[in-house]
């Protein structure tokens, strides 16, 4: 399955829930951690716990299961790990704190 296919599923799943400012980033050329990271937002723990599942739930249907889901419990900030791409889902507080729009800024943003 091609990396652009697996993107837009997320996006969609992350979109479906209402999901804020998603942000797809191309980290490939600068970091070894993973190909691509998600980035988006909810507005509450109700919302970032919906997304995830949605997420998790839509990759499930291309055979796709993460290696590791952390923070579902505390919700304030979820991380899927799909090895090449990695998903993060912030409440709108976490997100500015840790702020990784502004940290991975020299991946290249990509558009579906």
């Amino acid at each position: 399955m091609e990396i652009k296919e697996v993107l837009t599923k997320i996006y969609n799943a992350i979109d479906d829930k209402k999901g804020m400012d998603i942000k797809l980033i191309d980290i490939s050329q600068i970091s070894s951690l993973a190909d691509y990271f998600v980035i988006c937002g909810g507005d509450n723990i109700n919302q970032v716990h919906a997304i995830a599942d949605n997420v998790e739930e839509q990759l499930k249907k291309l055979s796709l299961v993460p290696s590791q889901i952390e923070g579902y419990q505390k919700g304030n900030w979820i991380l899927m790990d799909y090895k090449d791409i990695v998903v993060h889902i912030f409440d709108k507080e976490s997100r500015g704190f840790y702020n990784l729009d502004n940290i991975w800024r020299d991946g290249k943003q990509v558009t579906l």
